[in-house]
């Protein structure tokens, strides 16, 4: 499996983005998908997560009702629409794909939960 993340950018406060991860190498049926992000000087942390089938969404207090997670099965990409931009969402963003997914839990908000990454795309919001 490979992960190839793309949009990330310079924009402001209040500003638009829209990441991509194209996926390739498996059906992808049964996966989910994630998206982490990591700041300099800190750990990598959950942002957002959906299951290839169904399309259920999972967020991080910080970014829920600012950011959507959305798949393409056609296409195998999934993408990370941020909306309202803050400074504090700067960091770089990966994504990432677990071959197992299941409801119930929290296991998606762990990365070492996830099988397969994608290389992280920079995103630097300044005020």
């Amino acid at each position: 499996v490979q992960l190839q993340a793309s949009g990330g950018g310079l924009v402001q406060a209040g500003d638009s983005l829209r990441l991509s991860c194209a996926a390739s190498g498996s059906t992808f049926n049964g996966y989910g998908m994630g998206w982490f992000r990591q700041a300099p000087g800190k750990e990598r942390e959950f942002v957002a997560a959906i299951s290839w089938i169904g399309g259920i969404t999972y967020y991080a207090d910080s970014v829920n009702g600012r950011f959507s997670i959305l798949r393409d099965i056609a296409k195998n990409t999934v993408y990370l629409q941020m909306n309202s931009l803050k400074p504090e969402d700067t960091a770089d963003y990966y994504c990432a794909a677990r071959e197992h997914w299941y409801s119930g839990g929290t296991y998606y908000r762990t990365a070492s939960n996830y099988d397969y990454w994608g290389q992280g795309t920079e995103v630097t919001v300044s005020s």
